[in-house]
């Protein structure tokens, strides 16, 4: 405390300091609770505690900082391990680098080698099949897993990778031709058929997927629980980065855009969930993704 308090101020600050409230003081010192007030504020009796709060929010911020950086110095390893492999193309390489980020053979060749959509879903599956890309991914894979590293971030990145998981992204489905003999005619026919074929393991995100299952109707793929993902992001958005919040947004854009279609019937209830949890935040062009 400054120097010079007299005795009724040196109790006072006694009594506060055990938990007493100002107007508690007053009363037991038989003085106008402004004179308290005034004695608190001339002898800053919370600049110890001041001092207290605003070193711990340095260390959190000295926390947060290195946490960050550790994850900058491993994204950094990651990408250089990468780039000194002399078995696979710069574009190879970078197909690896955004896979082990997406876990999506498209977005990853799209990405790498700038090409469209369809493009992508063909050559991407086909490059995942290259033995020395596979042997780059697989090391990438495990090397994440040693350092076992999930920021809040990481963990809300995943219950979102969880709740808006596309299903097209496990499976391919749609109508084909094909050419059938007719044993009434004799004659080859051509018919429309409806199919549904699964992508191989390695292909696709497996962390997403709950169960895989052969029955006598066909395979079965099971995503992990929507609507709890959907439910835990929403208790948890304080948690989200500004992007996440930013990605979300764009989401909600893309769904709306899509509820002409009757197909989407199941998107209306990801909607009223999406309009819940953004209502507060900046729309998406606020924010440079």
């Amino acid at each position: 405390m400054p120097r010079g308090p007299n005795e009724k101020a040196v109790t006072a600050y006694k009594l506060y300091k055990s938990g007493m409230k100002l107007i508690e003081i007053a009363s037991e010192l038989d003085v106008p609770a402004g004179t308290v007030r005034r004695w608190k504020s001339t002898y800053a009796w919370d600049s110890g505690q001041k001092n207290e709060r605003s070193d711990k929010k340095k260390a959190n911020v000295r926390i947060k900082s290195a946490k960050k950086q550790k994850k900058k110095d491993a994204a950094a390893d990651e990408v250089e391990s990468v780039m000194q492999n002399d078995s696979l193309t710069d574009k190879q390489r970078f197909f690896c680098i955004y896979y082990i980020r997406c876990f999506n053979a498209t977005k990853a060749y799209q990405k790498a080698y700038k090409c469209s959509y369809e493009n992508a879903m063909v050559e991407g599956c086909r490059l995942l099949r290259n033995p020395k890309v596979k042997e780059e991914i697989l090391r990438l894979k495990q090397n994440r897993l040693n350092r076992e590293f999930f920021s809040e971030e990481d963990i809300f990145q995943k219950y979102m990778d969880i709740a808006f998981a596309d299903i097209t992204a496990f499976t391919e489905f749609g109508n084909k031709d094909i050419k059938v003999l007719n044993p009434d005619t004799g004659k080859t026919e051509k018919i429309t058929i409806s199919y549904v074929n699964i992508k191989n393991s390695s292909e696709v995100d497996g962390t997403l997927i709950s169960e895989v299952s052969k029955g006598k109707d066909g395979v079965k793929v099971k995503l992990a629980d929507r609507m709890k993902a959907f439910q835990w992001l929403s208790d948890h958005m304080y948690m989200a980065t500004e992007e996440q919040k930013a990605r979300i947004e764009k989401m909600k854009a893309e769904t709306e855009r899509l509820k002409s279609s009757s197909a989407e019937n199941e998107k209306m209830g990801i909607d009223d969930w999406i309009d819940g949890v953004t209502g507060g935040i900046q729309k998406e062009e606020d924010f440079d993704i």
